[in-house]
């Protein structure tokens, strides 16, 4: 499937599992992640691979944007963090696409983006102790581009509920509101995600294709008109003086102080 400096992938009985690895930053996302999973997933839409299970290096699965590329934010042009929007967007919109189904082997900490990669799967499965959330708030940025997804998985209310409160919940909650389908214990988790894979892959392709087509066709309309708007939201989000100063606060391991909090007379 190619040869990845973020990724591992590996190919079986036309199961390609591709692991997420930078564990040494929780596999969190830059753009040579992004670049390189949208890369191994529409080079698995045009191969034999019948099955594909998604999965995260070391204790985490992924950890949202990097803290790295976080610092550079503040330096880009609005130009270069609408790119950067964009191309996030198409790596959730690719897997959610995806013809071939998708698992998720949520081995630990599925945040922000992350969260994002694991439940926008056909299946998720996860180990009791992953953590869960949309933290975005708490840095002063928006969940943007995870919103249209979810809101189409749990409603409004509950969408409110996690996209405004940023708070984390473990995988029997996410699994009670509909976002992982199975708990299952660690030594299980890969066993049994390979397991439906390889069930998976005993069913008509085209069968399966056509069945996701069907059901992305619901909603793609809509949809594209709200990544759009979500892209365009995430771009003027990164702007504020609020996420600069989340982004410093969180460097600094200090109490945020939100500019906008500032009343002025």
């Amino acid at each position: 499937m190619g040869h990845y400096s973020t990724l591992r992938t590996h190919v079986e009985e036309e199961v390609l599992t591709i692991t997420l690895h930078r564990p040494e930053r929780r596999n969190a996302l830059n753009p040579e992640m992004i670049q390189e999973l949208t890369h191994a997933l529409e080079a698995a839409e045009h191969s034999h691979i019948g099955a594909v299970v998604l999965t995260g290096a070391g204790t985490a699965f992924c950890a949202g944007l990097d803290l790295d590329h976080l610092q550079t934010l503040h330096a880009r042009t609005m130009e270069e963090h609408r790119v950067d929007s964009e191309n996030i967007a198409r790596v959730l919109r690719t897997l959610y696409d995806l013809s071939k189904p998708t698992i998720a082997a949520v081995n630990g900490a599925a945040i922000a983006g992350g969260m994002g990669l694991a439940t926008v799967c056909d299946f998720t499965f996860a180990v009791p102790e992953a953590k869960f959330g949309y933290t975005e708030v708490k840095i002063g940025f928006i969940p943007a581009i995870v919103s249209a997804f979810l809101v189409r998985q749990v409603g409004d209310k509950v969408a409110r509920d996690l996209l405004l409160s940023g708070r984390l919940f473990k995988a029997d909650e996410a699994h009670q509101l509909g976002l992982v389908n199975r708990v299952v214990s660690e030594q299980d988790l890969m066993p049994e995600a390979r397991q439906l894979a390889q069930c998976l892959t005993k069913n008509s392709p085209e069968a399966m294709r056509a069945t996701k087509r069907l059901l992305n066709q619901y909603t793609k309309e809509r949809l594209d008109i709200e990544l759009e708007a979500a892209i365009s939201a995430n771009v003027n989000a990164r702007a504020t003086e609020d996420f600069k100063e989340g982004i410093r606060a969180f460097l600094e391991k200090r109490k945020p102080e939100w500019p906008s909090k500032k009343i002025t007379v």
